[in-house]
């Protein structure tokens, strides 16, 4: 494979293992992981009950990887009187979040970890590291919650704490004012888990998929409406997906991928696509059981590369800890109007609305205080932003949109065709309805001819059965008759015999 060429390679929904150039950091699963500029971030995860602390860096051009040296906080009485303020943790089940140029790291379990829920912010020009102060009803500490961003505000559902309670509240994090609230949702929400999914459609449905409990692993799908905070449970078109958790999921457009997980004793082999605006499931692909794409505790992000839209994925563990880059270029889809949320042609724009203001409203983001020089400048300098990536996007999203226009116009045609056609069958059907109507009318009258001549034929058969009665009687009496005269001719033969024997006369 030509490393500086692997995308012309690839095909549409098949997943392709890239050669890497040089060393790999190590195996590991239930990291963090982004894509920012055409390269995959890593941070942390798991190793044989090890967590990691290590940010690597993979480049999706030159495919090598490299290690980022961060700039930390090295003020030790600063440490002391603020827990949170401590060199870049070894963690795992974090989440990580691309808002202008930093990467926000937030929650995981790690050996140290705090009461509450963390929230670390890396500047991407200048490598400084540090712990954002937040407000208000900051979250308990957790592991295993999602996290996803809509609009300037990052949503968190469920997780595991550190005594293992198992959590399904929400909370909202303004990205703006660095403030936590809880939300306070009506109906019923998801059961407690954590290791699940998540993601966020129309910048208004947040979606939660899969998951585990202690002891169940969940295959369902929960809506959260984000402007009437009420839960819902909608029915699932498509294919049977089976329970699953440490999946990873990912987006774009409105279609949502979901790459491996498992149940603890086998890894989940398909690649699931989900379609937002139909709520419908469909297999892209599948791997074989044991492929590192099969594996719990993978992640998965969505790249532009060289023009295209690509899905990444990196590590994860199937009885073997992983270390590998795969890459899938989803095949464009040209879906027709949604029939429950609002048009794809809307949600492009809102998506390209809400990245150009995350680039707008990142640097409000403010790091917590402290007297490192080289640290404040992180608040102070805002370098300028290049828009190129995103203007190609936006023009990839036209191109999409013009496609979809014109498939929805040819499907407008086929649709009046298809009218057409039902008027002159439904012509046709009239004439016969009327015909058989008039048939009916016959047959009816035939009918009513039929039980007047049973009920006459019924009539006839009461008199024949009197008169069969009567002549019973008759035959009767006849036979009575018979009898006594047959008893008198007896008699009087008897009474005729006696007195020829008187008179001697002989019998001849």
């Amino acid at each position: 494979m030509d490393i500086n060429n692997w995308h012309s390679e690839s095909e549409y929904d098949q997943w392709l293992r890239l050669p890497v150039s040089g060393p790999r950091p190590s195996a590991r699963y239930k990291h963090a992981a982004a894509v920012v500029d055409e390269k995959l971030y890593i941070s942390g995860g798991s190793r044989n009950g090890r967590y990691l602390s290590d940010i690597q860096v993979f480049d999706l051009r030159s495919l090598a990887w490299s290690a980022l040296k961060l700039k930390m906080e090295t003020d030790a009485d600063k440490v002391e009187e603020n827990k949170l303020q401590e060199d870049f943790p070894a963690t795992s089940g974090h989440n990580m979040i691309n808002w202008g140029n930093k990467l926000l790291i937030l929650g995981g379990h790690s050996k140290n970890s705090f009461d509450v829920v963390a929230v670390r912010a890396i500047d991407l020009e200048t490598h400084h590291c540090g712990v954002i102060k937040t407000s208000g009803k900051v979250p308990v500490a957790r592991g295993g919650q999602s996290v996803t961003l809509v609009g300037s505000r990052l949503i968190m559902f469920g997780g595991e704490d550190r005594s293992r309670h198992l959590l399904n509240d929400v909370h909202v994090l303004d990205l703006d004012t660095m403030t936590w609230d809880v939300v306070e949702a009506t109906q019923t929400p998801p059961a407690p888990r954590f290791d699940h999914t998540a993601a966020v459609h129309a910048e208004r449905y947040l979606l939660i998929f899969g998951g585990c409990s202690h002891s169940i692993f969940f295959n369902d799908l929960h809506i959260l409406d984000l402007q009437t905070m009420e839960w819902s449970q909608p029915q699932i078109q498509g294919d049977l997906v089976i329970p699953r958790a440490g999946h990873a999921g990912t987006t774009i457009d409105e279609n949502w991928y979901i790459v491996g997980g498992g149940d603890n004793k086998s890894g989940t082999p398909e690649t699931l696509l989900f379609n937002m605006s139909k709520l419908g499931w469909s297999v892209l692909t599948s791997v074989k059981e044991r492929d590192p794409l099969a594996s719990e505790g993978l992640s998965v992000c969505s790249a532009f590369v060289n023009g295209e839209k690509h899905l990444v994925a990196f590590g994860g563990y199937n009885g073997r800890y992983n270390n590998e880059v795969f890459v899938m270029k989803p095949k464009p889809t040209h879906s027709t109007r949604p029939k429950i949320f609002q048009s794809p042609a809307a949600a492009a724009a809102a998506a390209s609305v809400t990245a150009a203001y995350a680039l707008a409203k990142s640097e409000k983001l403010e790091f917590i205080e402290t007297e490192d020089s080289n640290f404040e400048g992180v608040k102070e300098n805002n370098p300028v932003q290049d828009f190129s990536i995103e203007i190609n996007a936006i023009r990839e999203e036209n191109k999409v949109l013009e496609s979809l226009v014109a498939d929805v116009k040819a499907e407008n045609s086929r649709v009046r065709e298809k009218i057409d056609d039902i008027n002159g069958t439904y012509a046709e059907l009239s004439k016969e309805l009327h015909s058989v109507q008039g048939q009916l009318v016959v047959e009816r009258s035939r009918c009513s001819k039929l039980e007047a001549q049973i009920a006459e034929l019924q009539k006839m058969l009461e008199t024949s059965q009197s008169i069969e009665d009567e002549v019973q009687q008759l035959r009767r009496q006849k036979s009575m008759v018979d009898r006594n005269m047959e008893m008198a001719a007896a008699q009087t033969q008897g009474s005729g015999g006696v007195w020829r024997w008187i008179a001697g006369t002989p019998n001849t």
